[in-house]
């Protein structure tokens, strides 16, 4: 009798841990591929504007366009399949988000941007001489963060 309530007792934990938990339903924002295409170049203007600034020694603008561009990279990058073009534009606004965080001695900071691109591009295929130089460009400015890291100001 003893065994009988183990092998029932049994039965029914496995029977529990098999069982999924119901998945929630994703519901995704549908966009057309116009209104993609739309906000992927409203994103790619935003971070020319954002990069004119900051090269101008506009800081306080640049950082406003960034804020701007924000909400739009998280938009073009949210489809299960981010277009090339999206990705550029979401890796430029991190790459300019990081490059000013740096000019401003936040070097964890603008490692964590960094970082993100990085691992952007280490799994994008197929793999091309952008792609490739995009990945690298992260690389070094992850190094460039961690030569100053512990170094003070």
């Amino acid at each position: 009798m003893c065994s009988h309530a183990w092998s029932v007792a049994l039965s029914v934990l496995l029977l529990g841990c098999s069982t999924e938990a119901p998945q929630p339903e994703i519901k995704a924002v549908p966009l057309s591929s116009e209104s993609y295409a739309r906000e992927v170049e409203e994103l790619s203007n935003i971070n020319q504007q954002a990069r004119t600034a900051f090269t101008k020694g506009k800081a306080d603008e640049a950082a406003e366009l960034i804020q701007r561009g924000e909400p739009l990279s998280k938009q073009v990058l949210s489809v299960p399949r981010p277009t090339l073009e999206a990705t550029e534009a979401a890796s430029d606004l991190d790459q300019l988000y990081g490059d000013m965080l740096f000019s401003n001695s936040n070097y964890g900071w603008a490692r964590l941007e960094f970082q993100k691109n990085l691992a952007r591009w280490k799994y994008w295929s197929p793999r091309t001489e952008e792609t490739a130089r995009r990945r690298k460009q992260a690389q070094d400015s992850i190094a460039k963060c961690d030569s100053k890291i512990g170094k003070g100001r």
